[in-house]
């Protein structure tokens, strides 16, 4: 069983108790930026719905010709090994949804939970994705929780069931399913493309050990299902290596609640200790007699308010920009949080041009915001740079896609498809 199994561990790295953070990743060797650090394959994973038809489930590649599942004829397939990979954990659903048909909507987290279930059935040994951390250990901070998340993980328990109790013999009890839940929902990842659209959930128990900071010195990307992790900082011997959990736009106070809400703790990092770019962040507009901190509060509430209840219509972002940019600078992320829905409606609208502009007044200030090596920072390169190529503006297109690359380079992996994709798109413009 798990106990007896030989801890490989991972080269160059090791399980260590992280001073006022429990368990931790440190180095024992040292990284150079860009280095590979370690891979990771997931312990379980399931493509969002979404993705369907354009992805293949087993391995995530992105493909035009695809074959479909013969029987429920919605999973898609690079070809039958990738099928016959995949139908362990398919079958499951393959079966549910033809007997449900259009009423088979569990969530994404659901089938996630619903899959580990399953191979935790089969499995009794420690697998590639637990060198150093077993999914069982997992924190699941259950005596943190609040009403609303216990209400959230009882509505998937239900769901389980509904969904799955006639296809999965012998469910965990009650109070397991409660952990497990709130377990995946503390350690869960989801897996993005270049451009960091959502493909999938899955959970990577390695990864899952290393402790967060807004100063991180490695950065997770994702080959298939694969999560590589790679430096963006040197790394020397001794040294704790951190993941960041969440998006580092943010200034401090909104990091902090965000990792206290979704992952129960206070950050202590550096950049939350010393502040440094809260400044740039929260500019103000130097105009007349600067507004007074309960003004600038309020207008933080306003935009997080906006941002959350109005993203779809693009009038209302233009609407609110005009607004908060009688106070906030273009730079201030509450700002660049409005352009960025503003862009994203822009190109489900097909209005090329506006997503060009958005894009050119977001790239600088990501640039200066995110730490080096940001994906945030590529993917707005690589947005913009297609934009670019698709409104003939070769120059400027190239120049764009060279910025995303060289940070992907580092981010991703020189040999990964990601980089080679976006390789081709320059050769091809010359």
């Amino acid at each position: 069983m798990f106990d007896s199994m030989k801890n490989e561990g991972i080269d160059g790295t090791e399980r260590f108790d992280s001073p006022d953070k429990g368990r931790g990743l440190r180095a024992v060797r040292q990284f150079a930026v860009g280095e590979l650090v370690f891979a990771c394959p997931a312990y379980s994973f399931v493509l969002t719905v979404n993705e369907r038809g354009a992805h293949c489930e087993h391995c995530f590649t992105r493909r035009e010709d695809l074959f479909k599942c013969g029987k429920c004829k919605q999973a898609y397939y690079c070809n039958v090994d990738c099928q016959r990979g995949d139908w362990p954990m398919h079958k499951l659903e393959c079966v549910a949804m033809c007997a449900y048909g259009e009423n088979w909507c569990p969530s994404e987290t659901v089938r996630l939970v619903a899959r580990i279930i399953m191979k935790q059935k089969v499995t009794t040994e420690r697998t590639p994705s637990e060198r150093l951390l077993l999914l069982r250990e997992f924190e699941s901070h259950l005596d943190k929780m609040d009403s609303e998340k216990e209400e959230m993980n009882q509505a998937d328990i239900a769901a389980l069931h509904h969904f799955y109790s006639r296809h999965i013999s012998g469910l965990p009890n009650e109070q397991a399913l409660t952990e497990l839940f709130a377990q995946v929902n503390c350690n869960g990842f989801t897996i993005e493309d270049e451009e960091l659209s959502h493909l999938g959930s899955a959970v990577f128990p390695d990864v899952a050990l290393m402790n967060h900071s807004c100063s991180p010195n490695v950065i997770v990307t994702y080959k298939g299902t694969v999560a590589e992790v790679r430096a963006v900082n040197e790394i020397n011997p001794g040294e704790e290596i951190f993941n960041s959990y969440i998006d580092l736009l943010y200034p401090t106070e909104d990091r902090k609640e965000r990792l206290l809400d979704s992952y129960f703790f206070t950050c202590q990092c550096t950049e939350c200790t010393t502040k440094s770019k809260d400044k740039a962040k929260m500019e103000i507009r130097k105009i007349g007699s600067p507004p007074d901190e309960e003004e600038i509060s309020s207008m933080v509430r306003y935009a997080k308010n906006v941002i959350e209840e109005f993203r779809r219509l693009l009038e209302m972002c233009e609407l609110s920009q005009e607004k908060m940019g009688a106070i906030f600078a273009d730079t201030n992320v509450y700002m660049l949080h409005m352009m960025y829905q503003a862009m994203g409606v822009c190109l489900y609208m097909q209005d090329w041009d506006g997503a060009m502009s958005y894009g050119e007044k977001i790239v600088h200030p990501y640039s200066v915001h995110y730490p080096a090596y940001s994906l945030n920072v590529a993917s707005m390169y690589l947005k913009l740079g297609r934009l670019y190529l698709g409104l003939e503006k070769k120059t400027q297109g190239v120049k764009a896609l060279k910025k995303a690359l060289a940070i992907m380079e580092v981010a991703h992996g020189k040999d990964h498809h990601y980089v080679a994709e976006v390789k081709r798109e320059i050769e091809e413009e010359k």
